[in-house]
Formats: C-alpha cells, structure tokens, sequence
C-alpha cells in the first residue's frame, strides 16, 4: 500500500485571505479579489500590482496587517491533528514574505510558495516557484510513489485537486462547487480530518 501525503492551500482554508485583509485595512475594495474569484492568477497579481503602486502600499505595510492575523478558528489543531497521522505539505499561491508570520503559529509546516520581488519596501514583481505549482507538486509527489489527497477552495486549486488521488473543497463559495461537483465539498474540520482519514 502506498504511503500518503496530504497537499493543503493556505488561505480560505487554514488562514484568513491575506488580501481580503489588506483591503479592509487600507480601504482599496478592489484587493478583496481572490483566486475565488479571479481563475487567472497572473492577471489577478498584476492587477493588484497596479493597485499597490497607485495607492503606495509597501511590503512593510502588508506585513504589519499579516502580523496581525491569527489562523482560522480550529485550523492550528486540525494541522496538529493530521500532521501526528501522516505527512502535510502547504501548496499555496502567496508568497514567502508575506506566509512566515501565520507558518509560525501553525508549528511551521512544509510550506511550497513564491516569492515577491522588492524594492526599496515596494512590491515590484513576483517569481513564480513553478508555473502551475500545485498541480507540479502533486504530480512530483505521485512519481514519488505517494498516494496525495489534496484539499483546496477556490479556482486556482483545482488543476491539483484534479490531479490528486483523492481531493476534496474545503469552504468553497458557490461559484466552485458548482463548477466542480466531482469534488465532495464539506464546510467543518472534522468533516474534512473524515474524508482524509478513510483515504490514508
């Protein structure tokens, strides 16, 4: 029987949504758009972009609202949870200078992400690690010989949930389980811990 591994996205799932805090921090209402919303993520980072560099919003500003978030309720003890039964690798669109603060209070999990290009404090660019990573990640794991179930909720999970063994949603809006009802979609943790636990 083939050992397992469990692939997690980050925000919406395990942390709040980064941007979606940004935005309400700083007022600029079109950085609430996220990968729920937006399925190209490329377009959606150059946007915001644009929208950093109009209103100056700095990298050290960002920082000091993700400083301020904590996970999402139960989402520390589910991580516990699931880490002391097999191995969990975060597959996430963010970047590494904006995940270090939320890693450290989830024990600092295996975290694959990108990285944003700065300078003088102001976001300039990014580099994505891989193009289409968690999809990448997963098929590397598979040659690997693990069996990877995948648990994600918005657009940009679905190329990994598609190409897991098993994969679920997790808190996903409406727009993305009705576009992918071949995935079971479950709103709890304990659900969730279910579904991973009868597929280890």
């Amino acid at each position: 029987m083939k050992q397992s591994v469990v692939t997690l996205d980050l925000e919406g799932v395990l942390v709040p949504e980064i941007w979606v805090a940004v935005a309400e921090r700083t007022g600029i209402a079109a950085l609430r758009r996220t990968t729920r919303d937006e399925p190209d993520y490329d377009k959606l980072m150059r946007f915001r972009l644009v929208l950093l560099k109009e209103h100056g919003i700095t990298l050290s500003r960002i920082q000091q609202v993700i400083g301020s978030l904590a996970p999402l309720p139960g989402a520390a003890e589910f991580l516990r949870t699931l880490r002391d039964e097999t191995q969990v690798i975060i597959l996430s669109d963010t970047f590494e200078q904006f995940a270090a603060p939320l890693m450290r209070q989830l024990d600092r999990p295996t975290l694959f992400c990108h990285r944003l290009v700065v300078e003088n404090d102001a976001i300039i660019g990014y580099k994505l690690r891989q193009a289409d990573q968690k999809r990448q990640s997963v098929k590397a794991l598979q040659s690997l010989a693990y069996n990877v179930i995948a648990a994600g909720d918005s657009f940009n999970d679905t190329t990994m949930l598609a190409q897991a063994d098993h994969a679920f949603l997790f808190r996903a809006p409406e727009t993305v389980v009705s576009q992918f009802p071949q995935y079971p979609a479950v709103t709890e943790y304990a659900e969730l811990l279910t579904l991973i636990r009868e597929r280890l």
